[in-house]
């Protein structure tokens, strides 16, 4: 019978694949995560703008639902909380524009009836912030402005 003979000395290639593999898969897993860390925080942050946008609209409603219009000074409806945490602030403004006549096509009455239209402009500055009493790289704000005119009686000085 004959036997056959093994090589008892082996090179150690296998050690050195098997590590340069390990430390491929490690880089790849190391960026996977710092890769997934970045989105999140993205994702945070475009969270973060999109309360403080839906802030804004919220102030705009509250502002035009008051029916404040003032054609002498802006209405300055003040800074307020908009959610039950505290972290959306808002400051609604409504500035007077300017007013125009109405012409006789878009109103039954025509012009020299005595009617006008008078143009405002509303804007609601919103700050979500995430940490109480403190800013963080991952707050927001957003500034959100509607024009929109209310038709009432012709003023003198037109």
């Amino acid at each position: 019978m004959t036997q056959i003979k093994l090589r008892k000395r082996q090179d150690g290639a296998a050690l050195i694949v098997g590590l340069m593999l390990l430390v491929v898969i490690t880089i790849l897993a190391v960026s996977g995560m710092n890769t997934a860390t970045t989105e999140l925080a993205m994702a945070r942050n475009a969270q973060n703008y999109e309360n403080a946008f839906q802030a804004a609209e919220t102030g705009l409603e509250r502002a035009l639902s008051q029916g404040r219009f003032n054609t002498l000074a802006n209405t300055d409806l003040g800074q307020y909380v908009v959610d039950a945490y505290g972290h959306e602030e808002v400051h609604a403004v409504i500035a007077f524009e300017d007013s125009t006549l109405v012409p006789d096509r878009a109103f039954s009455l025509g012009v020299g009836s005595g009617i006008a239209a008078y143009h405002f402009n509303a804007t609601a500055t919103a700050e979500s912030n995430r940490s109480v009493g403190g800013t963080t790289d991952r707050d927001a704000s957003a500034v959100h402005t509607q024009a929109f005119y209310v038709v009432g009686p012709e003023s003198p000085s037109l």
